[in-house]
């Protein structure tokens, strides 16, 4: 018995953490729209140019994840400043987001569920 409660107590403290560290990771589409109300990010669309071309998010630089200059690019960036990252659905931000950290940017995170996400929510998107 003592195990079993042993074993719980630590698949729970598990299960915790990696939530804990996924939701730091990301931002919902509320969160972002009071961030880039005050100019407080660096916001960049990491889809291709097609997808940027269909409609983006106002304000968002492009950098095309699948791009051969895609560190070049991202290097044009502030490091000290915060930066957000969205693509069509969360998966290739977040192996960006991944990228930038390890490239040493202080905080990056990524818009949670990408561009769907945002206009599901009704928010603008520029063209």
């Amino acid at each position: 018995m003592r195990r079993t409660t042993l074993f719980a107590t630590l698949l729970l403290g598990t299960m915790f953490n990696v939530i804990m560290a996924q939701s730091s990771n990301t931002v919902d589409v509320a969160t972002l729209q009071a961030e880039m109300a005050k100019n407080g990010v660096q916001l960049v669309d990491v889809r291709t140019p097609q997808e940027w071309n269909s409609g983006h998010i106002q304000g968002a630089v492009h950098v095309d994840w699948f791009s051969d200059d895609f560190k070049a690019r991202i290097l044009e960036l502030d490091k000290e400043k915060p930066v957000r990252l969205y693509c069509a659905a969360g998966g290739r931000s977040e192996d960006a987001r991944v990228m930038l950290r390890e490239m040493g940017f202080k905080e990056v995170k990524d818009l949670d569920g990408g561009m769907s996400a945002w206009k599901k929510a009704g928010a603008p998107v520029e063209k």
